[in-house]
């Protein structure tokens, strides 16, 4: 596999014509499909969050037309009600309402049952990337990162952290109570 990453890292640039620059040649979705291709994979599985589940098709089509088959899972499937989590009423983003957890777990499992040579995660959240990652018994990379407030561009807040996310050299995002909170919270589990 390390063999395959460095040829498809210099198939992913080409020389510029009577200089010795170089240009980048390849988008993330072609760097994945040569990787893909070179590894010889034919069946790709799609890990993708229900909010962008238009960006998971659209993959799908292009993996498509690249000649992969491709398997996509939702991240709702298997879902369970948050308070069996251990989470609270006011924790959950819409309080008294039915909330169901995504369950990363299950769409890993989904996926190795399916037999895919590759997933490719699609917006996951923190966290659910993590244990999707974990239990996925095919390598696992990443083509959409979540970032709710950016577009899904959480390079943009290091870019911008002189003016606009300034406050994240200032001041803590989460304050410490709430982390031994939590902590205990998770101890008590």
């Amino acid at each position: 596999m390390a063999k395959v990453a460095a040829q498809e890292e210099g198939l992913g640039y080409q020389p510029a014509p009577g200089s010795d620059t170089l240009n980048a040649r390849w988008t993330r979705v072609e760097d994945t499909i040569a990787f893909a291709k070179l590894m010889q994979y034919t069946k790709i599985g799609i890990a993708t969050c229900i909010g962008l589940l238009d960006e998971a098709n659209r993959l799908a089509a292009i993996l498509n037309a690249q000649g992969f088959k491709t398997v996509s899972v939702c991240c709702k499937s298997g879902s369970i009600d948050k308070l069996e989590l251990g989470l609270t009423e006011e924790e959950k983003v819409r309080p008294d309402t039915f909330e169901p957890a995504c369950n990363p777990v299950a769409q890993a499992r989904l996926l190795n049952e399916s037999g895919t040579d590759l997933n490719i995660i699609v917006g996951l959240c923190v966290g659910h990337d993590i244990l999707f990652t974990k239990h996925s018994d095919a390598p696992v990379t990443t083509m959409v990162v979540k970032d709710r407030v950016t577009g899904h561009n959480p390079v943009s807040v290091l870019y911008g952290q002189n003016l606009y996310y300034k406050r994240l050299q200032k001041q803590p995002v989460l304050r410490q109570e709430n982390i031994f909170r939590n902590a205990a919270d998770l101890a008590a589990c």
